[in-house]
């Protein structure tokens, strides 16, 4: 059999083989690739980064004096949560949106973390976007 073909043939195996949470994740790489971020997995502490990813979590945390809204945004390649001091809710923040986040990351809580980062939706999982 010839090389091209056994190529063909071994890609088309490894997609039928693969589980949905594989397929998905990859998905997600392509599209963080394609607008230019970094993965989420290859962000430096103290250094600003822009991520795009989809968001998993979305968790108020009350506090005695100032609440924080935790976002757990995930990219195919890791995880990381962006936190806005001091906010409930923001409008269009919710599981199953994409978005692309910018700021320092952090460690906080032995989380990687970006506080009050610059954000914008970009659309919602399985919608076509531009």
């Amino acid at each position: 059999m010839a090389t091209g073909h056994t190529g063909v043939l071994r890609r088309l195996t490894e997609r039928l083989t693969r589980s949905t949470d594989d397929l998905e994740a990859a998905e997600m790489q392509r599209e963080s690739a394609e607008v230019g971020v970094v993965p989420i997995d290859a962000v430096r502490l103290r250094e600003r980064a822009t991520v795009s990813g989809e968001i998993r979590s979305v968790t108020l945390r009350p506090r005695d004096d100032v609440p924080a809204l935790d976002v757990e945004v995930w990219d195919g390649t890791g995880t990381l949560h962006l936190v806005w001091l001091g906010r409930r809710r923001i409008a269009g923040i919710d599981p199953g949106v994409k978005l692309r986040a910018t700021g320092r990351v952090s460690r906080h809580r032995n989380l990687t973390t970006i506080f009050n980062p610059a954000y914008e939706i970009i659309g919602r999982t399985g919608a076509a976007h531009e």
